[in-house]
């Protein structure tokens, strides 16, 4: 339904003259839209098999964090019961089940703003940069495009590896449950702090919960920095995007929604797809056209 809507919207834009020039500008965030839209037609655990352990003991082994005392562990293991029996046997917890305990309603609310502004910061500053015009046009479609590549990358990485989030692992253990519904995690708090489904409304309707690696989450923010340098936008403009950036990286662990190790890996992926864009695929004629 989500794609036929999209579909439908850039049809009318580009059958109306006055709007055909943006219709065709705003062409790689319908793909975008349509691409992770059709993650539902064929879920990436059709193709590989889900890891939801040995990503947990990577992160453990990797950011685990020590527990002192015995009464701290069965808290922990209260908090998260899916994953008490690991909790207990290491004697450590990974970040997010670190936060599961330790949160403060200031943290939550900043942490949710920060979450809010993964594509509509993105999309909104790549619009401008195309109704501002000039020289600030090519980079609103180059930023537009970009950020479709660095997509395309990490879909192809959820089909490869299959991965749960960590709020997978501290609700309902390591056994992965096919059709598992989307779950707001820490940013649950959020909501509550606010009083209406925010999010709850959002993962409601996510295509795969089973997509933690990488985190694109991490990688859209970089994007958007990436372009507003490039653009020689203020340094007040670049300052808050890599506030925002910062911040959007420590909600995905503090909410549980991704491992350290999957912010790592989104962050790799944004460079990765920036540079494939940049040095590839601007070469292509039709691309030099379309971002000049």
């Amino acid at each position: 339904m989500n794609t036929l809507i999209i579909i439908l919207i850039v049809a009318v834009l580009v059958a109306v003259k006055p709007t055909r020039r943006f219709a065709l500008f705003m062409l790689p965030w319908a793909l975008f839209g349509i691409c992770y839209d059709a993650m539902r037609l064929y879920p990436n655990y059709r193709v590989n098999p889900i890891d939801v352990r040995g990503l947990y003991d990577l992160e453990k082994s990797l950011f685990g964090i020590t527990v002192g005392t015995q009464c701290e562990l069965a808290a922990y293991a209260e908090a998260c019961k899916g994953s008490a029996q690991a909790i207990l046997a290491a004697g450590k917890v990974i970040p997010s089940e670190f936060f599961a305990l330790h949160h403060a309603p200031f943290m939550d609310i900043l942490a949710g703003l920060f979450y809010l502004c993964w594509v509509p910061v993105p999309m909104g500053f790549s619009i401008y940069l195309f109704a501002k015009g000039g020289k600030c046009r090519k980079y609103g479609s180059r930023l537009a495009w970009a950020f479709l590549t660095v997509n395309l990358i990490g879909f192809v990485i959820y089909y490869v590896h299959p991965a749960s989030p960590p709020w997978y692992a501290m609700h309902y253990g390591f056994t992965p449950v096919l059709g598992t519904p989307g779950n707001v995690g820490g940013l649950g708090r959020f909501d509550a702090l606010l009083g209406f489904p925010v999010f709850h409304s959002i993962y409601g309707q996510n295509a795969n919960v089973f997509a933690a690696i990488p985190s694109l989450h991490a990688a859209y923010m970089l994007v958007a920095l990436f372009y507003a340098v490039k653009s020689g936008r203020s340094r007040l403009t670049c300052a808050l995007f890599a506030v925002i950036m910062l911040g959007i990286w420590f909600t995905a662990v503090y909410a549980g929604h991704h491992y350290c190790i999957d912010v790592l890996l989104g962050i790799l992926t944004g460079v990765v797809g920036i540079t494939v864009f940049e040095k590839l695929i601007m070469r292509i004629p039709l691309m030099t056209r379309t971002c000049s």
